[in-house]
């Protein structure tokens, strides 16, 4: 062991192999491997490497490092689509740990007292959820990844989403960490670091004692139609086809709602008039409309421009009801390259989008024929599943029931679609509305106010068509009513810090230059 302590210390390339390999150890709490109970000390080893850095500078190298493994790991499947590409995009994103690395030292580094370790109980997560927010950013990739996202099996980890979101749960995963990095390396420091951690208890506790929980006052019975991989030079309208298929065989099951995945319709339905009255034609058959996503161009119409769009379109009985969603935020590199006239390059070496694909300008809460009464529905595109603050948008706007329209056929044999499939669970508990992910190929899934499962997956290998009754609820969570408070919080706790060490430095500068003025006075 010290062997290997000394080879770490005097090697750069070890030191920074081991960054990388630290910062992907998180990885392993996401689906598919879903080790959830590893994010509790997954950090630790990272945590260990940036404390022991011989210089500030040499920490954060290691934030950067450990970030590029993190980013690598959780994105990796993106490496058949990107190829190198992913690893440049994992190395710009890491870059964003490069200070919470420096951070950590800053904190922990040599034998901690029992106020540095406290105050790393607040600094280290709180920088850590500055780096999430950054990151979360449409343009840089979205919020992917999301360390308290792992923990959407927990259900006191989804009481705490309700109450601040997912970020109050990274907030305190993180907390532990940090406090088992403290009861490693700073004896004396136990004190705080132990009462940090029955901190976290006690919160976790309280929320799930006291938040509010949006009340259950009964049920819909939602059809998912998922027909699988289909390819070929005709899959567009093979598939169509499958999904008619499907969808017809749900007659008389008294669904109130079928729901297809992403780019489930190829062509513009102004276009293709046929199809639409195909769509009617299920509908009746079912007594129920249909949510189709149409993935096709389309000619200019008011202030929206032509191009192709992915849009949200529910057909009831008569044809399409006019309600729409237009897709507002695309995944990078997938549906459009950022900064085109310099990147433009990604499409040489992967499959980026050859043609940038249209925005949307607002989001849409649905009103779906529902027997005697309208069921609000508030529609999402791929991966807008994963930004916490659409689906609070939709909330606050009155949806009852949250969809999520989703493709994963580029990545069917990857941790992709799962990761995905799990993110409807957060969303649900942050919102208290049940959540359905439907996807064209992929992981299909249902989740109840609670964030807990409503029914079983429907997997990648699956091409079926299943109904869900899904417990719809009222009222409002915390997170809902108060936003991304946690957020704020890390922000006036680093404040707090930065403002606490700018005026040391000053003491330290004010002191420095009374002592030679002192000299010169006694010598006169």
């Amino acid at each position: 062991m010290e062997r290997w302590r000394q080879r770490l210390g005097a090697s750069p390339w070890w030191r920074g192999a081991a960054a990388a390999s630290a910062g992907a150890l998180p990885a392993l709490a996401f689906p598919a491997p879903s080790l959830w109970w590893c994010a509790y000390a997954a950090l630790v080893p990272w945590m260990l490497l940036a404390r022991s850095a011989g210089t500030p500078r040499r920490a954060a190298l290691d934030g950067w490092l450990g970030g590029l493994g993190f980013m690598l790991a959780v994105h990796h499947w993106l490496l058949p689509s990107l190829h190198v590409f992913t690893v440049v995009i994992a190395a710009l994103l890491g870059a964003l740990w490069a200070p919470w690395g420096w951070l950590v030292r800053r904190v922990l580094h040599g034998t901690p007292s029992p106020g540095r370790a406290a105050a790393a109980l607040v600094a280290v997560p709180s920088g850590w959820l500055m780096v999430e927010l950054v990151r979360s950013w449409q343009g840089l990739g979205g919020p992917w990844g999301l360390l308290g996202s792992s923990q959407w099996q927990v259900t006191p980890a989804l009481r705490l989403a309700s109450v601040g979101g997912v970020w109050l749960v990274s907030l305190l995963v993180v907390t532990v960490n940090t406090g088992v990095t403290v009861l490693v390396v700073a004896r004396g420091a136990r004190t705080p670091a132990v009462a940090g951690l029955v901190a976290t208890v006690t919160v976790t506790g309280a929320a799930w004692a006291w938040a509010p929980r949006p009340a259950t006052d009964g049920q819909v019975r939602i059809a998912v139609v998922q027909p699988g991989v289909i390819a070929g030079a005709d899959s567009g309208e093979r598939r169509f086809d499958r999904e008619e298929a499907l969808t017809r065989r749900l007659a008389g099951q008294d669904v109130d709602l079928v729901v297809w995945g992403e780019s489930s319709v190829g062509s513009d339905l102004a276009d293709r008039p046929d199809l639409a009255r195909r769509i009617a034609g299920l509908s009746r058959a079912v007594d129920a409309d249909i949510l189709v996503n149409v993935d096709a161009r389309r000619p200019a119409s008011g202030a929206a421009g032509q191009g192709i769009y992915k849009s949200s379109v529910l057909i009831g009985p008569d044809g399409p009801t006019g309600e729409r969603y237009d897709k507002m935020r695309l995944v990078p590199f997938g549906e459009y390259v950022p900064a085109r006239s310099l990147l433009g390059w990604a499409t040489s070496v992967g499959k980026a989008a050859g043609e940038d694909r249209m925005r949307g300008t607002r989001q849409v809460v649905m009103d779906v024929r529902h027997g005697s009464r309208d069921l609000r529905v508030g529609p999402l595109v791929c991966f807008e599943s994963a930004f916490p603050d659409m689906t609070r948008s939709l909330t606050r706007d009155g949806a009852r029931v949250l969809l999520a329209q989703s493709s994963t056929s580029t990545f069917q044999h990857s941790w992709a679609p799962e990761q995905h499939a799990s993110l409807g669970a957060v969303r649900a508990a942050e919102t208290g509305r049940p959540m359905v992910h439907a996807t064209l190929t992929g992981v299909s899934a249902v989740y109840g106010p609670d964030g807990r499962r409503a029914g079983p997956w429907l997997g990648t290998s699956r091409s079926g068509a299943r109904v869900y009754d899904v417990p719809t609820a009222h009222g409002s969570t915390l997170y809902v009513r108060f936003g991304d408070w946690p957020v704020h919080a890390a922000v006036t706790v680093l404040a707090v810090l930065a403002a606490t060490e700018a005026a040391r430095r000053l003491r330290r500068r004010a002191a420095a230059s009374e002592v030679p003025a002192a000299q010169v006075s006694h010598g006169r």
